[in-house]
């Protein structure tokens, strides 16, 4: 049965493999590839820190006038300090009422979001 149907099938490749890639038409292969390639160097975007909503929200202008005024290192201290601060009073709020740490996560993450809304993260 498999001398049957492997007679009927016919192939369009007439030859062997080797004279197809050694044979006469592998110098118009060679002749037709490159030596070198060119390959530029690859574009890549800065990662981007910033904030979505820099410069919107009602205290962004007392933001950024008081980072140019303190300086960025000593406003990014500050900065720091306060929204640890404000995590620490989250937990102990969550503690009083009993909330577990998903919970408390999703109030740090609100409380960021507002930030952000409001202009302090500017």
């Amino acid at each position: 049965m498999a001398t049957s149907v492997s007679a009927n099938l016919s192939s369009s490749f007439h030859g062997s493999w080797g004279s197809s890639v050694v044979g006469e038409d592998y110098g118009t292969l060679v002749k037709a590839v490159p030596n070198q390639v060119r390959v530029g160097k690859a574009v890549r975007a800065q990662p981007m820190m910033k904030n979505v909503n820099e410069g919107k929200g009602v205290f962004a202008p007392l933001v950024v006038v008081t980072r140019n005024i303190v300086g960025k290192k000593r406003f990014n201290q500050i900065r720091g300090k306060a929204i640890a601060l404000h995590s620490q009073v989250i937990t102990e709020f969550c503690k009083s009422i009993g909330a577990d740490a998903k919970q408390r996560q999703g109030l740090i993450r609100l409380a960021k979001k507002n930030g952000e809304r409001l202009g302090f993260l500017a």
